[in-house]
């Protein structure tokens, strides 16, 4: 046997040994009796290790088992997996096919779980389109990717009609009696009509196509083909979610976060604690009241949360909740150990982008060690940074970082693709790695300017003013200069009560950072532009004058 082959079957080897272990510590691995092994089995080979593989899955292991629990009560596995049969035959009769795409425009509730659900039973994909869209924006995608179906809640109804879509509609949630939309179908009435039989599986399996974030220019699509467990292992390895939780999931569910702890109670058979909208508080009530183990979020929800007043925070025991999991944007400043200190070290911040899903975690004890980073990468994730001319930077050096792994997207739905070297995908973001292994991202690629000849990401000199005492939240942009050409221009929002000048950032800037990365300009807003995400809207910021 070479020496490369015999090494290759070794790192399978312990591959293999660490997704035993990892599975089975979170309880995914369990003794269960032969019919109902049978049944996974048969179910798995048939139906894929997609979403509708997985769920169809977890309904044999845990039938009686409460799956979700939103606004309208609660539904169990098997609940959730007749309710997706029965809306996939009600859809198959209005012509939705394997390989159609179908838009699905849905909040955090039942409803976007039985369309995604149906609509990959029928092989056809489906197409999470952010609830933040302009009607433009929404057209544009529905008509680039050749929707044949629209799903969408209520109160997006004029939104809809606004984007000029003539496809077939469907409300996946209504606010108003249903008698009162006698002109609009909706996902429960076919729910009720549908027939609640298993079906027989497509002969392709479904995709999920979730967009880009679009904060630079139009969203993309990065559709996704079915799960595997080594990417489950690699998230599992570094955050101790266990089998039969109740998590929170609070991050948008057609967000590549959300929708992965859709996959992981999927896999876990966890329950999914769900609300349609996003309130601070509301949210400590949600998981204390429902008995929480973990909470699913994007930075932004943690920054609202602390900005409730001390004696709100104080008379909340979060000791139940055993992982806080944070992604889809940057950490900003002091977040993490401030979240920390209040709520206990159960944070976990995972980087990563809807074309490489997760490149790295950050413990509790990386960001307490080194407060900032992104982590390190996780079992079967490999992380390298590289020059513009491709070649591998020295450990502390800034370049371009590409990950490996077995979740990199396959292509944009409209052509293109990420750059790619040594098998491995560019994430479009700066970074570099410290003596200890220890990631930090220092901003997108496109968005570092050079100022007096010299290289500025707008993230370091973000998180410096946001750790300034009086600085809530800041973003910045680079903006023309005639003396360097090119300066950042820092736009901040301020702490409630608080006055702080811009002589006062500009010195808080110059005796933290090198001089040429004092911002030019401050303008003091209300609040950031942001997506559904989280994700600052810079190229709105470009359009607001100093």
């Amino acid at each position: 046997m070479t020496g490369t082959l015999a090494e290759k079957v070794a790192a399978q080897a312990r591959s293999k040994a660490i997704a035993a272990r990892v599975l089975t510590q979170a309880g995914v691995i369990q003794p269960f009796g032969p019919v109902t092994l049978v049944g996974l089995v048969k179910s798995l080979r048939t139906w894929g290790m997609g979403v509708a593989g997985g769920f169809t899955a977890v309904a044999i292991r845990f039938p009686d088992r409460v799956g979700i629990v939103d606004e309208l009560g609660e539904l169990t596995f098997r609940e959730i997996d007749e309710r997706s049969n029965a809306l996939a035959d009600e859809l198959a009769h209005r012509g939705v096919r394997e390989g159609d795409n179908v838009a699905l425009l849905a909040r955090n509730h039942r409803g976007f779980l039985d369309a995604a659900l149906a609509i990959s039973k029928l092989g056809a994909n489906v197409l999470l389109l952010n609830t933040a869209f302009a009607a433009p924006q929404l057209g544009e995608v529905c008509e680039r990717e050749d929707a044949k179906f629209v799903i969408h809640d209520e109160e997006f109804d004029d939104l809809v009609d606004r984007a000029g879509l003539s496809t077939p509609r469907l409300l996946a949630w209504t606010d108003s009696p249903v008698t009162a939309r006698a002109d609009r179908e909706t996902v429960e009435q076919l729910i009720a009509s549908g027939s609640r039989e298993r079906r027989t599986p497509p002969s392709r399996e479904g995709k999920v196509v979730i967009l880009t974030s679009g904060t630079t220019g139009t969203p993309k699509g990065a559709p996704r083909g079915s799960g595997n467990f080594e990417a489950a292992v690699a998230l599992l390895e570094r955050i101790p979610l266990r089998s039969g939780w109740r998590s929170h999931v609070a991050a948008p569910l057609f967000h590549t976060w959300g929708f992965a702890h859709l996959s992981l109670a999927m896999l876990l058979g966890s329950t999914v604690v769900l609300t349609r909208k996003f309130d601070p508080e509301n949210a400590l009530k949600v998981l204390t009241e429902k008995k929480c183990d973990s909470f699913v979020v994007i930075p932004v929800m943690l920054q609202r949360i602390l900005r409730l007043p001390k004696e709100t925070l104080d008379s909340y025991d979060l000791s139940r909740v055993k992982v806080v999991a944070a992604s889809g944007s940057a950490m900003p400043g002091n977040l993490a150990t401030e979240w920390m200190d209040q709520f206990g070290d159960t944070l976990y911040n995972i980087y990563g982008s809807t074309e490489v899903a997760w490149a790295s975690v950050a413990q509790p004890r990386d960001m307490r060690a080194a407060p900032g980073t992104a982590g390190k990468p996780p079992v079967n994730t490999i992380v390298r940074i590289y020059d513009l001319d491709g070649n591998e930077v020295p450990t502390g050096e800034t370049g371009r970082i590409f990950v490996g792994n077995s979740m990199l997207f396959e292509g944009y739905t409209g052509g293109g693709h990420k750059e790619v070297i040594d098998g491995l995908m560019s994430s479009g973001d700066v970074g570099r790695f410290d003596e200890d292994g220890h990631l930090f991202v220092e901003g997108r690629d496109d968005e570092m300017i050079v100022s007096g000849g010299e290289n500025v990401f707008p993230k370091e000199v973000e998180d410096c003013l946001a750790r300034h005492d009086g600085v809530v939240e800041v973003a910045a942009i680079g903006v023309d200069d005639d003396e360097f050409g090119k300066r950042l221009r820092a736009f901040v929002v301020l702490a409630d009560g608080k006055k702080v000048s811009e002589d006062e950032l500009r010195e808080h800037v110059k005796s933290n950072l090198a001089r040429y990365k004092v911002p030019r300009d401050f303008v003091f807003l209300d609040e950031l532009p942001r997506n559904a995400t989280g994700k600052v809207l810079k190229r709105e910021l470009h359009e607001i004058e100093a």
